[in-house]
């Protein structure tokens, strides 16, 4: 399948603005490059190792990309998208240049492109997420390694959340734990509590690409034994008791399955979220104590916030 790249080269205030046109135009995301993040100082306490290209970045302003499929509508969709972004200017937003090229793109090239900005990174005090394309030779004997080939499904293992998640389930995650991550994408979370020592963990997504990568991820390190995955809405259906669940998604979704979650963990049990944003915490605070959650411990990572409830 061929697909159209659209990029737009503006300014920092019309990020979000053009960001909404894409999307309402069916972008399922934007890639913003922002040469900012060139100079932008980040914590590197477990030696996470980034590694940004120059060229890739514009010397002034930001260029804010998108994908569509190349269709017979496609002609009209950057023609509306076009003339949206011209009309900011009725709104004082300061469109910068507004320079925008069309180039095709291959759904392989697409899909892969990422990989050259993946590399080995150390998440936590035991824990290396190892892309399954890199040769990675452990540097401590008590060092969990996690490989991952995401695939199209999210989670790399490297964003804030995640990491935090994972932090997180080394705090709590005993050996013969039972574990239910709701929301596992490429399953990391999964096989990090299987490494942990769970005895046994249900992955639960329900997007058909992402179950499939978990399957996939969940082989790759070995812990099919340990670690079943299915497609399901959230805790829908699921009745066994669990030691800890975890979940690495939106606070809004997050909400929806408190009571659930409440209901399902044993007592002294651990719940896990994150990708919960800074302005969230005050809500997701209540929500946790409205449903009888004595909230353990509060990490941040950036504007990120992931907490560790536990079920009195």
């Amino acid at each position: 399948m061929k697909w159209s790249e659209i990029s737009i080269h503006t300014t920092n205030e019309a990020i979000e603005p053009i960001s909404n046109i894409l999307h309402e135009a069916g972008a399922s995301g934007v890639v913003i490059e922002d040469p900012f993040e060139l100079g932008k100082e980040r914590e590197d306490q477990f030696g996470e190792i980034y590694e940004l290209n120059p060229d890739d970045y514009p010397e002034e302003g930001v260029i804010i990309k998108a994908y569509f499929p190349v269709n017979s509508f496609l002609k009209e969709t950057i023609e509306e998208i076009k003339e949206s972004i011209n009309n900011l200017i009725l709104y004082n937003i300061d469109i910068g240049k507004n320079k925008v090229t069309i180039s095709e793109v291959h759904e392989e090239e697409w899909a892969t492109a990422w990989k050259k900005y993946y590399h080995p990174v150390k998440i936590s005090e035991r824990f290396t997420i190892v892309p399954t394309w890199e040769d990675y030779t452990p540097v401590h004997t008590d060092e969990l390694i996690i490989e991952l080939d995401p695939g199209m499904a999210f989670g790399t293992g490297t964003h804030p959340t995640t990491v935090m998640c994972i932090q997180a389930l080394e705090r709590t995650v005993r050996k013969g734990d039972r574990v239910i991550d709701v929301g596992t994408g490429s399953g990391v979370l999964s096989v990090a509590s299987a490494l942990l020592g769970a005895e046994k963990v249900k992955a639960l997504d329900l997007d058909e690409v992402a179950v499939n990568s978990a399957v996939n991820n969940v082989k790759l390190n070995k812990v099919e034994d340990r670690v079943t995955v299915a497609q399901n809405n959230l805790l829908d259906g699921v009745t066994e008791q669990a030691d800890v669940i975890v979940a690495n998604i939106l606070a809004d979704v997050i909400l929806r399955f408190t009571k659930d979650a409440a209901s399902l963990l044993k007592k002294g049990g651990y719940f896990i979220t994150s990708g919960i944003i800074l302005p969230k915490k005050e809500e997701m605070t209540a929500a946790f104590e409205k449903e009888g959650f004595e909230i353990t411990e509060m990490l941040q990572m950036e504007d990120w916030l992931a907490f560790i409830c536990r079920k009195q």
